[in-house]
């Protein structure tokens, strides 16, 4: 692939995260690499965000924010989600119209609707769609109303997902899920795994932790756990493994729970009072610190510190001080903070399933892999912590930053990723059929059977009138967008 070629980024929600950090590091990767990037997003919070989306590195596009709201009284977030990326994709092509017309390439992740859109209207412009996990996985169908609710969707992701000109994915793991998950798609996909600076650390202020008196003069050894505050995360793994210290240990050490945290987000708020009560119930001294100004009340001798959306530098710090990062998710994706630690020279404790597999070396090589079993985690803490001693530290530390620079650079991941982009210049394309073309009709009419199904209405008569309404809006729009491509000509 040429230099200075136009690549444009569609991700849902530009928060804190693995994703965004992928997608946030991919772009990097390829400007500089010398490609002019944009990323379009429908939502991205200045105060909620990675530091390179907003202090002028990238080039952020906030479009599809303002018809639909993120879910609808906490529920719906599939649908509010699939509607913004809707809204955000026309608003692109209609609105944006100069930036549209001189588009190469397309990286798309997590949603998947909007390609057959891209593709109709632009048909000279490749699509190449990350997968971080298939998200029919990812639903929960706790009822039989929720699982029909998600039929039409799950059709949906699996269709849109055919449609792109390549597929990667994060690693063998999701690679072997993707194809039980969607049988009929006929790609392969190849892992381009996700990356970290391998410069952080030299960029990093040298003790950005002396800002915060509960770091100030401790000599507690740090087991450090980095996550978003969701329950899939499993991180009251880490809590009860710690809780089995012996005593005396246990005062010589510290949890600190940190990561992804926002207040719109129901799951994240709920989550961390759930593990406030699971320290309560193992007598574990417990703290929440939001900012500055909350760490100035912190007790020196709490057992477990709670840091929602750490910032950048301090998450840094954590990683470079800690005697141990514990990984708490099973079958994750990817991971990227087992990476960032080892870069650190932080040993890694993991679950042995998913990601971590692909990149912690088990043993005390690079870290350890256990199942996710207290017992079993308590024991590798009391190694961690107390057993090994200053030399075998260093060594592991030596041999786990060998490791992620090797294989793991944002280097490495742009390379892989113009390698796939020369892949598609060379794949011819095949045109899209009339059921493919009218995939902006199909995604309504699917859309609207789902929010029905959902919220519980089953009248014929309404969801006639409403797939019709969506019909004929849609041959509306293809009309109008088709009148507008051939007055360009």
């Amino acid at each position: 692939m040429a230099k200075g070629k136009n690549i444009v980024f569609v991700h849902p929600d530009l928060g804190i995260g693995g994703a965004e950090r992928l997608v946030v590091d991919a772009a990097v990767g390829l400007q500089n690499q010398g490609h002019h990037v944009t990323i379009y997003t429908s939502h991205c919070d200045p105060a909620h965000c990675f530091d390179e989306c907003r202090d002028g590195t990238l080039k952020i596009v906030v479009r599809g924010n303002s018809l639909f709201p993120p879910s609808i009284l906490g529920r719906f977030s599939i649908l509010c989600a699939i509607l913004r990326q809707i809204h955000l994709t026309f608003s692109l092509l209609l609105i944006d119209t100069s930036v549209s017309s001189s588009i190469d390439y397309f990286f798309v992740d997590q949603l998947s609707v909007c390609i057959p859109i891209l593709r109709y209207f632009l048909p000279d412009t490749r699509i190449l769609f990350y997968c971080h996990f298939p998200d029919k996985l990812l639903a929960t169908r706790k009822s039989l109303v929720k699982s029909l609710y998600r039929i039409p969707f799950d059709w949906v992701e699996g269709f849109t997902t055919g449609l792109a000109d390549d597929i990667v994915v994060n690693s063998k793991f999701t690679a072997s899920v993707f194809k039980q998950a969607f049988p009929r798609i006929n790609v392969v996909p190849r892992v381009v795994y996700p990356c970290v600076d391998i410069h952080e650390p030299e960029k990093a202020q040298k003790l950005e932790g002396d800002t915060y008196p509960f770091l100030q003069g401790s000599d507690r050894k740090i087991v450090l756990s980095i996550n978003r505050f969701e329950r899939k995360k499993n991180i009251g793994l880490v809590v009860e493994a710690f809780a089995g210290l012996a005593e005396d240990k246990r005062t010589k050490a510290r949890l600190i729970i940190a990561g992804g945290y926002d207040n719109r987000v129901t799951e994240n708020v709920d989550y961390h009072t759930e593990l406030e009560k699971l320290c309560d119930s193992l007598n574990l001294r417990h703290a929440t610190c939001r900012n500055y100004i909350s760490s100035l009340a912190i007790p020196s001798d709490i057992d477990v510190l709670f840091l929602p959306s750490v910032p950048s530098a301090l998450k840094s710090f954590l990683l470079r001080t800690a005697s141990l990062l514990a990984y708490t998710p099973e079958n994750e994706h990817f991971g990227i903070v087992p990476l960032e630690a080892m870069l650190a020279g932080t040993p890694v404790l993991a679950t042995n399933t998913g990601g971590p597999l692909e990149t912690v070396l088990d043993n005390g090589e690079t870290g350890w892999l256990r199942p996710p079993e207290p017992s079993q985690w308590c024991k590798i803490l009391n190694t961690a912590l107390f057993e090994i001693d200053e030399n075998q530290r260093s060594a592991l530390a030596k041999r786990a930053k060998r490791r992620v620079v090797d294989n793991f650079s944002k280097e490495s991941m742009a390379a892989a990723l113009q390698r796939e982009y020369d892949i598609l210049d060379k794949v011819k394309r095949r045109e899209l059929g009339v059921l493919e073309i009218m995939m902006p009709t199909v995604v309504g009419t699917a859309v609207a059977v789902g929010v029905l199904v959902g919220i519980g209405k089953t009248d014929w008569g309404v969801l006639s009138g409403v797939m019709g309404g969506i019909v004929y809006a849609s041959f509306a729009g293809l009309s109008f967008v088709a009148k507008r491509k051939r007055s360009r000509v």
